[in-house]
């Protein structure tokens, strides 16, 4: 409703605005990140941990870890899961670029950052064994939210937060 009250000139502009940001975003050469750039700031990043790469499904997941300000390291992004009922096979994803950067970068560690959806675990899995040969690959874990209610939570869920349970280091 607020652009429709605009004079005609401020959307035409906006427009124009929304056309020039497209034309000029284009996927990182190494990580497949939007970038403006052919490599994207992350990848170009000096400080950034060359020795481990978090895989994602798409840059908005890639944005989310970046706003934690936990994760060091550099990423890959995908651009999807497999889904065979959207017609999305593995060719489809940016997963053989990622097989190469790992086994002539051979890092430390791949961290596997994908949603827990039946799709998301079918592309974990593919991933994983893709990799595995090349170095050490780990996921991260699952379970409840902060503030969530135990009772509320599905069987996955749970069990998934009992198997990404950790040991208290402060007692």
């Amino acid at each position: 409703m607020h652009i429709l009250k605009r004079p005609e000139a401020e959307v035409e502009a906006l427009a124009q605005a929304i056309i020039d940001a497209k034309k000029q975003m284009g996927l990182c050469t190494v990580c497949f990140n939007l970038s403006a750039d052919p490599i994207c700031e992350i990848c170009r990043h000096p400080q950034r941990d060359n020795k481990i790469i978090c895989v994602v499904e798409d840059s908005r997941d890639l944005i989310a870890l970046e706003k934690t300000r936990e994760y060091k390291g550099k990423y890959h992004v995908l651009g999807g899961v497999i889904s065979p009922m959207d017609g999305i096979g593995p060719e489809q994803l940016n997963i053989q670029p990622l097989v190469r950067r790992v086994s002539q970068q051979k890092p430390e560690e791949v961290i596997l950052a994908i949603s827990p959806s039946i799709e998301g675990e079918t592309t974990t899995l593919y991933v994983g064994q893709l990799l595995k040969p090349f170095t050490k690959v780990t996921r991260i874990a699952f379970g409840l939210p902060v503030g969530g209610d135990l009772e509320y939570a599905d069987e996955v869920t749970l069990a998934r937060a009992l198997e990404g349970r950790r040991e208290l280091d402060y007692f």
